[in-house]
């Protein structure tokens, strides 16, 4: 490899795509400190905002999804589609990249089309279980695909695959060390068993309103409780807390130090997408999916059916959560083997080094 590798890498649209690609970028910087990285990501989506403030340089294709009703956006999709490919090329001309990395999202096609056209090493990463259709496409055209479980032969090329599982952040490794800074960070006690609640950084409807109408329970189980809700149900937790007058649960719009949360956790309550579950196995956690049904093809569940095969997590349907989720949660915190189970089999599905693997198989294309 020459002195001063070059990479764009392409990931947006959702934090499970963006954050990757971030991971990705620091490994690689990890292997060669003088790498130079470029992203590029899709006009007016998250991306723009997440990458520089993660130290990178972006550029927005103009592109965008197809949406499922007749619109104006989907009228002129095909011209944002002859455009991006314009961009993209425009984009890998100028920089000259020595490889091509994309982890999903609408910018990725176009330009992971275009790298491959150009004959520049290609790699694509998936972090679900079903792939999304930007990864479908892209894969026959790519030169490695790197993905989180097992089985994906069933959608792309096996002789492309490599199994690396997702990035995601180092600080939720060595929980073990952290309890006691978890327990002051939260006010909670050590050794007294604690329900995790979390939904993503948006909050989760059913899983709020199934903890919402199993506050008694929890509270007459002596369980503690850390409930991340999300900004748009974080009032009418914080007020039925207050009614319930326990000082054991605590409720947040949303958790910035989540290694902290898991540290002080005794069981996960969680929606089922990837990047979730790629902590929950690090971190070796018993835990409860309630994947969600508004996602593209289902894609959560069949995820968390990944886990469940494997008796490493517990499946939950979205459709009977308020009735169950509250006895099921605290049925799981009082049974030992049960937990110990879950979790030595949920740790055998994590890949504490997934962003490193990645970076190194990237660099493997460059210099063959």
């Amino acid at each position: 490899m020459k002195d001063k590798p070059r990479y764009i890498l392409s990931g947006g649209g959702t934090g499970g795509h963006i954050f990757p690609a971030i991971a990705i970028a620091d490994a690689l910087r990890s292997l060669q400190h003088d790498a130079e990285i470029l992203f590029v990501g899709a006009q007016g989506r998250m991306e723009m905002d997440k990458v520089p403030a993660a130290g990178y340089p972006i550029k927005g294709l103009w592109i965008s999804g197809l949406q499922r009703k007749l619109s104006f956006s989907n009228l002129v999709f095909p011209l944002k589609v002859v455009t991006s490919l314009y961009q993209a090329s425009a984009i890998i001309k100028e920089f000259k990249p020595d490889a091509v990395i994309g982890t999903g999202g609408y910018a990725s096609g176009p330009l992971l089309r275009m790298a491959a056209i150009k004959k520049i090493p290609t790699l694509i990463h998936e972090s679900n279980s079903f792939p999304g259709i930007t990864n479908r496409l892209l894969a026959k055209k790519v030169d490695k695909v790197c993905v989180a479980f097992e089985g994906m032969e069933r959608y792309f090329p096996k002789a492309k695959i490599l199994i690396t599982g997702n990035p995601v952040r180092k600080d939720i490794l060595n929980l073990a060390s952290k309890t006691a800074e978890a327990a002051e960070y939260f006010g909670l006690e050590t050794g007294k068993r604690t329900l995790l609640v979390v939904g993503g950084s948006l909050g989760a409807r059913t899983i709020n309103e199934s903890i919402m109408g199993s506050l008694d329970l929890i509270r007459d189980e002596n369980i503690q409780l850390i409930w991340q809700t999300g900004k748009s149900f974080a009032e009418p937790a914080a007020f039925a807390l207050k009614n319930l007058d326990y000082p054991a649960a605590k409720t947040y719009p949303f958790i910035s130090r989540m290694d902290l949360a898991y540290a002080m956790a005794d069981v996960v309550i969680s929606r089922a997408g990837a990047i979730s579950i790629s902590e929950l196995c690090l971190c070796g956690k018993p835990c409860i999916l309630v994947p969600s049904p508004n996602v593209t093809e289902d894609h959560q569940t069949k995820n968390a059916m990944a886990l469940e095969s494997q008796n490493a997590a517990i499946l939950l349907p979205d459709s009977n959560a308020r009735h169950e989720l509250g006895k099921l949660a605290t049925e799981l915190l009082k049974d030992e083997l049960q937990k110990s189970t879950l979790s030595q089999n949920i740790k055998k599905l994590g890949f504490p080094e997934a962003a490193l693997s990645i970076a190194k198989a990237t660099n493997s294309m460059i210099d063959n």
